[in-house]
């Protein structure tokens, strides 16, 4: 210890040559400028040091997937009524729109602002697009649907139905038969966009030589035949191929067939962008939809007396806040089990239908909530909803986060009325996208699910030698 305090004392007292001072001079000097230099840069290239900037960040509204803008003007009949003629001309999003700034927790609808800036509320991102495209579309797409003839073992599973389809999962059914049938359909492959995988996840399901076990090994021993019998599949690796399905299991048929999860376009009802299994603007969200006949009457002058309605089976943690949260409240009726009055009649008497998720992000009740022509308000985290590339969500529903739950009756009735005629506007305007039709009828949901699948052509195709007869 005294040594230590009498070598501190020597150097405190001892005075160094100039030389030796400079030695520990310069290198503190460059130091010090050094970490002058850095200050000064962060200070005028950051925010760091002025809370008070707001930066200004351009808003994007969501683009088609389609380069359309330079496409040539078509032709259109005559006699063919547009049925969007009743719509004015698609608005544009000012690019300094609040909406790319908002937090998720903010995303109900706008309707206007003080400070002047607009708020998209068109029912398409971009009308004229869509219709030019859609001419185009029909005009050109073709699909080729492998092969199989009515005596294969699996015909039932490989064939569209021969019955109306019905139930939950009718929409893989509907969009099959319509699609086989359309003029869409092509059996030269050289002049095909895409490539149907015929497959039918719901009768696989449902047969008892495969059952939901065995489906992951069919669509294995399926894309490795046609694979080695036809060369189309080989040359992209099955980017240009596509397959339908809305029953959930159809998510994990593909396990051991990665190629067709991470490559082939999955037309699925349960598309969340959460699950690896689905990528979204490669995918394409199948809407579910319950088939229903004919219209309800007079929807637009029908008096919604009650704010919200849910029914269904409690099968999920959102679903069981949603109970906790508003079970006995008198405005929101939340209910679980069987309903004591038509669940119709529910939809028709309510000014809000609630979509909450249950085992998947999907559930029937959008399109209900559209058929009998009530506000649907989504709680599903993560859901791609169906259309999304052409339609604009926000002007016909309502997007609650679920943990805004709690918030629910705020929220709903923080709508004053006249936003909420303009949404039960685009409702009924909305609604014939979401209904399927044998045979379809334009603009119904099998065109627009079309129109999807168009979006996401090829743009280069692989020319390959093709057989003259592409069953050998």
């Amino acid at each position: 210890m005294a040594n230590t305090t009498w070598l501190l004392y020597y150097l405190t007292r001892r005075r160094f040559s100039p030389s030796f001072r400079s030695f520990f001079f310069i290198p503190t000097s460059l130091a010090l400028f050094t970490s002058l230099f850095i200050l000064f840069y962060i200070s005028t290239t950051s925010t760091l040091f002025f809370s008070n900037q707001q930066p200004s960040i351009p808003h994007l509204n969501q683009p088609l997937l389609s380069g359309s803008s330079s496409m040539p003007q078509i032709n259109i009949s005559n006699n063919t009524q547009n049925p969007f003629d009743h719509l004015s001309n698609v608005n544009r999003l000012n690019e300094n729109g609040r909406d790319g700034r908002e937090s998720q927790r903010s995303l109900r609808p706008q309707f206007g602002s003080s400070d002047g800036i607009y708020v998209n509320n068109e029912l398409f991102h971009d009308k004229d697009i869509f219709l030019e495209d859609y001419k185009q579309m029909n005009r050109s797409f073709k699909i080729y649907v492998y092969p199989h003839r009515r005596n294969d073992p699996f015909a039932n599973v490989l064939l569209p139905v021969d019955f109306e389809p019905g139930g939950n999962y009718a929409s893989e059914s509907y969009f099959k038969k319509a699609l086989m049938q359309s003029h869409f359909i092509t059996k030269d492959p050289a002049k095909a966009d895409l490539f149907f995988l015929p497959f039918s996840i719901t009768r696989l399901r449902h047969d008892r030589r495969v059952g939901v076990g065995g489906i992951q090994d069919f669509i294995r021993d399926y894309i490795l035949n046609i694979s080695r019998k036809y060369p189309f599949w080989n040359r992209t690796g099955g980017a240009d191929h596509f397959y339908a399905a809305c029953h959930s299991i159809g998510r994990s048929a593909m396990e051991k067939s990665e190629e067709v999860k991470f490559n082939a376009i999955q037309v699925v009802c349960s598309s969340s962008y959460f699950l690896s299994g689905y990528i979204a603007h490669k995918d394409v969200s199948l809407p579910q939809i319950w088939p229903r006949q004919g219209d309800p009457p007079n929807l637009a002058s029908l008096k919604r007396k009650k704010l919200a309605f849910f029914a269904g089976s409690i099968n999920s943690p959102v679903r069981e806040r949603l109970l906790h949260s508003w079970r006995n409240d008198s405005e929101i009726f939340a209910h679980f089990g069987r309903l004591a009055t038509p669940y119709a009649d529910e939809l028709l008497g309510s000014k809000f239908c609630l979509h909450v998720k249950g085992f998947e992000v999907n559930t029937a009740r959008i399109a209900d909530s559209l058929y009998y022509g009530c506000v649907p308000v989504i709680i599903a985290n993560h859901y791609d909803l169906p259309f999304a590339d052409i339609l604009n969500w926000k002007s016909f529903s309502v997007v609650v986060a679920t943990l805004d739950i709690p918030l629910l009756k705020k929220i709903l009735k923080g709508i004053s009325s006249d936003q909420y005629l303009m949404f039960q506007k685009k409702v009924l305007e909305v609604r014939k996208h979401f209904q399927w039709h044998h045979p379809p009828v334009d603009y119904d949901a099998f065109y627009m699910v079309m129109y999807e699948l168009w979006l996401r052509r090829t743009s280069v195709r692989v020319s390959l030698p093709v057989s003259k007869n592409p069953n050998h």
